[in-house]
């Protein structure tokens, strides 16, 4: 074998190494945009879900708001009748057990 066969062959090596290296190199790149931008999609999945759900919030403190008045306004009831009974003597075995159920 001559020298420039040698020296061909180690060219021709040389060659196909940077063209590997360049395809891993470049399918390595190709699998990080990937995942970055499967990243950005999960992102924006989680984001969508989270506006989706404010309605169901929202609703859900509107009916709790309208249960808390109304029992607000039923323990301010039954307190007003307890203090009346207690101011005017009579008996309070007629409010103490609405107050109990409160």
């Amino acid at each position: 074998m001559s020298v420039t066969a040698i020296v061909l062959l180690i060219v021709l090596a040389i060659v196909i190494i940077v063209l590997v290296w360049g395809v891993v190199a470049y399918n390595h790149l190709v699998a990080l945009r990937n995942r970055v931008e499967n990243g950005f999609s999960q992102i924006d999945v989680q984001l969508k879900r989270r506006t989706d759900l404010v309605p169901n919030l929202v609703e859900t403190v509107k009916g709790y708001a309208t249960h808390e008045s109304q029992v607000f306004q039923n323990v301010t009831e039954a307190r007003a009748e307890a203090v009346k009974a207690a101011n005017s003597g009579t008996a309070t075995t007629t409010t103490e057990p609405r107050l109990n159920l409160l």
